[in-house]
């Protein structure tokens, strides 16, 4: 007993001054929101950023803990001397006549662009090297970036963060367009959200989903900002984002009403719990101008009127953190469904199925006098299976003719005619009166030509397989089965008796 006692009393020291302190508030915080947007042309814009903010100086202070901050990048920034880093991989090109502004816009293919510290003496090395790095993180061929693809812009690229000077020899910028982005570039991304796919907004990441869309960009921009309102320090930003465009007729089957689960197979359960701040916005300006011709559901709490982009803005917000919102339905469904047809709903299109059925489209339009209207649709070549190429598959392939029906104003007025009574040729197509008449035209087919394989090479591949199978297996078989005899040496033929009188004549003993 004796012996224990100075044990427990070192313990108590050891817990005495240090056990009871408080812990330090946590220097980083988490911001995730989805904005919805209704586009003009019917199609749905989906947004999502992810800001994580560490109040750290990573190039000063020696860290070596990450919390939410991502480790990869966080290292990228203290070894490279990086002030800012924006890169982006897109798939698709943003249509602004359609669609409207973008919030943040990016070109096809791979872009990078990058500021670095003026403490930085061979920036072209640096780069290099970053390059390199972020293709192995992002599993993407960045490291095809080299001096034949790099320029250093001076009027464009300004710093987005927090600057003291802009030489521009410490920026550097680069395109890669024939970059395809893949699954393969949305998984690394997925692992720097803190809580990656598992729960709150990115739950909704369906790699299946997001990149059967119009338009997909994610991209990645690490930036200083201001801590306080005086800046006496600095804090780290990290923002992911990730846009992409839903075809409203497809996803819809030909509607242009929308929902979570439709556009992305999955409902909201639950928020990040490493979150401050989880939210959705859907744009509801057209709720509002429209003499409410849209019905959210679910209702929203609160709304948010703001400027965005030159336009006044309306949208409802749902806070995943509030308890309420997920608890009584168990989870979060928003739904936008419009009241009456929109301004098209005299436009009926049914998109097709591959092997199913194929693309209708139905207008009714009023075409004035004297004028022309084009009709244009967009389309995409695919390859068939060989199977379903046609014996001439080089002449290409069929569409069908485009059908036009009209009433025709009439030149002179007619009188209403007795089915019965008048010729067949006038009585084909009837008239409720005879101020207009009716006409059905069509378009001639249109042959478009599709990616042909070279059919020669099945028929060279089976040849050249049976020539060697008939080969091998002949000259195996032959094997098998010849049977060998061994022959013996015979006395002699009458070559050896003609070859024994020469030698005889020449005194040479016979053989």
């Amino acid at each position: 007993m004796a012996a224990a006692m100075p044990l427990s009393l070192l313990v108590l020291l050891l817990l005495g001054p240090g056990g009871w302190c408080l812990a330090e508030p946590p220097r980083d915080s988490l911001r995730e929101e989805l904005v919805i947007t209704p586009l003009p042309s019917g199609d749905v814009a989906a947004t999502f950023q992810f800001r994580t903010r560490w109040d750290s100086e990573l190039q000063r202070e020696g860290v070596s803990h990450y919390r939410l901050f991502p480790k990869a990048l966080g290292q990228l920034i203290s070894k490279y001397s990086l002030r800012e880093l924006h890169l982006s991989f897109t798939q698709g090109f943003w249509r602004t006549r359609y669609w409207g502004p973008p919030f943040l816009q990016a070109p096809s293919g791979a872009e990078l662009w990058v500021w670095f510290q003026d403490t930085v003496t061979d920036v072209d090395k640096s780069w290099k090297e970053l390059s390199n790095v972020l293709s192995g993180i992002f599993c993407a061929s960045l490291n095809f970036i080299d001096s034949t693809n790099t320029v250093t812009p001076t009027a464009s690229f300004k710093p987005l963060g927090l600057a003291n000077d802009t030489d521009h020899y410490f920026l550097r910028y680069a395109v890669l367009p024939r970059e395809v982005v893949c699954t393969e570039n949305l998984t690394p991304w997925k692992k720097l959200l803190p809580c990656s796919s598992k729960a709150g907004l990115s739950v909704l990441l369906k790699a299946d989903r997001l990149f059967h869309t119009s338009y997909h960009s994610q991209a990645v921009h690490i930036r200083p900002v201001c801590r306080n309102a005086r800046c006496t320090s600095i804090s780290w930003e990290l923002r992911q984002t990730l846009s992409v465009v839903f075809d409203a007729f497809i996803t819809g089957q030909g509607k242009k009403d929308w929902s979570l689960f439709r556009m992305f197979s999955r409902t909201l359960t639950e928020p990040c719990p490493l979150a401050s701040e989880s939210r959705v916005y859907v744009d509801i300006t057209t709720y509002n101008q429209d003499n409410e011709t849209l019905e959210v559901h679910p209702p929203p709490t609160t709304t948010y009127q703001d400027v965005i982009l030159g336009a006044r803005k309306t949208y409802a917000i749902y806070d995943l953190l509030d308890t309420a919102m997920i608890n009584n339905s168990r989870n979060l469904n928003i739904q936008l469904k419009w009241k009456r047809p929109p301004e098209n709903g005299y436009i009926h299109y049914q998109p097709a199925q591959d092997r199913l059925q194929p693309h209708l489209l139905e207008m009714l339009i009023q075409l004035p006098a004297n004028s022309v209207t084009k009709v244009s649709i967009q389309f995409e070549r695919a390859l068939l299976k060989w199977t379903e190429y046609t014996p001439d598959p080089n002449h290409g392939f069929y569409v069908s003719p485009s059908v036009l029906s009209a009433l025709v104003p009439s030149m002179v007025a007619a009188k209403p005619v007795d089915w019965e009574e008048s010729p067949l040729f006038n009585s084909l197509f009837p008239v409720s009166d005879g101020s207009n008449y009716f006409v059905r035209l069509y378009t001639e087919p249109l042959l478009v030509n599709l990616p042909t394989p070279d059919f020669s090479m099945p028929y060279n591949v089976i040849c050249l397989t049976c020539t060697v199978v008939a080969v091998c297996y002949g000259s195996f078989y032959n094997l098998l089965t010849r049977t060998f005899h061994i022959e013996e040496p015979r006395t002699g033929g009458l070559a050896k008796r003609l070859a024994n009188l020469i030698r005889r004549a020449r005194g040479v003993p016979p053989l």
